[in-house]
């Protein structure tokens, strides 16, 4: 088998990844996404398939480079016939929250009401319709970077006139209505080829939007996870997970999500708005790394399901998306 590639830039997210790979005798390659080239005109790869890890929060790292040259990465794969896991599409959805909303009004699905713009100056005029408290979020995001909670259409005006409302690394946010959470938690979905694999339920900590799983260190009863579940650079700022089972209907919107982006695996956040009792989807993350120590909190180890699928598209083998 030619070398199986792992494309990233966090330094321990996959750990776990590279661990079952090694089990098994698989032959790869780690590729650093914040230092790398490839040449246009070649015509064939030494890869037998690419798993694109690449993160959008790489620019906190000081590795904002990786962005887009990623993505002009995997067109080029793709255009030589490479097999990619979470290929361009996918990876153009996951650097565009704009995108996102785009796709769930698409099929359908409910989501919540949000304003495009380019210029700080907007922010006040795009939530004219839009039921405060507002969130100014960051178009590429990641790890909860780049939103600010806005109570107020009189507090939203202040920070503009003192320049303190930012866009993201593209120039663009989005305005967007910030939904009080019934029972304090958001719901992360993973999806695997198309299908449900496991869901949990993410408790952030006060004021914070970081619900990075792998970031996560205890579950909701106060149970430390095993200490080497934990990110080096996580923040033990209170972040708490649960495993959960979400409602039929739900999973099949998210798997409806995940195969209209492309998504080979990935998580689908979800939130039930305590105003409305309704749910709404605001997240489509082509990046999973995973929840930390998810033998205990989902009872199995999705990295073992995630290895069986990297070597069916390793083989060459067809593969039904769904299946």
């Amino acid at each position: 088998m030619r070398p199986i590639a792992v494309y990233h830039e966090h330094p321990d997210w996959f750990k776990p990844l590279f661990v079952e790979l090694e089990r098994r005798g698989l032959p790869y390659v780690r590729l650093d996404a914040a230092a790398h080239r490839f040449d246009p005109a070649e015509r064939t790869s030494s890869y037998s398939v690419v798993v694109n890890r690449a993160s959008p929060s790489a620019y906190l790292r000081g590795h904002g480079q990786s962005t887009f040259h990623t993505l002009h990465w995997l067109r080029h794969l793709e255009r030589l016939g490479v097999p990619v896991i979470n290929g361009s599409k996918v990876y153009a959805y996951e650097l565009s929250k704009a995108t996102q909303i785009d796709a769930l009004v698409e099929l359908g699905l409910p989501a919540p009401r949000s304003v495009a713009i380019n210029d700080a100056s907007l922010a006040v005029d795009a939530a004219t319709d839009l039921r405060y408290p507002v969130l100014v979020k960051a178009n590429i995001g990641g790890s909860g970077a780049g939103i600010t909670k806005y109570e107020t259409a009189a507090a939203l005006s202040s920070e503009l006139a003192a320049g303190n409302v930012k866009l993201g690394i593209d120039g663009v946010a989005l305005v967007q209505e910030a939904s009080p959470l019934r029972n304090g938690h958001i719901t992360r979905v993973e999806t695997l080829n198309g299908k449900y694999l496991y869901a949990i339920n993410v408790y952030p900590a006060t004021g914070s939007f970081d619900l990075c799983p792998a970031d996560a260190c205890q579950t909701t009863s106060g149970v430390e996870l095993v200490g080497a579940a934990c990110a080096v650079d996580a923040v033990k700022t209170g972040l708490r997970v649960e495993g959960y089972t979400p409602p039929t209907d739900i999973i099949e919107q998210v798997e409806r999500i995940s195969r209209f982006t492309g998504l080979d695996i990935g998580g689908i956040e979800y939130l039930v708005d305590d105003r409305d009792g309704k749910h709404y989807f605001y997240d489509i993350n082509a990046l999973s790394n995973f929840v930390a120590d998810a033998p205990n909190v989902v009872g199995f180890d999705p990295w073992t399901s995630f290895v069986d699928y990297i070597e069916l598209r390793a083989s060459g083998a067809p593969v039904e998306v769904g299946a």
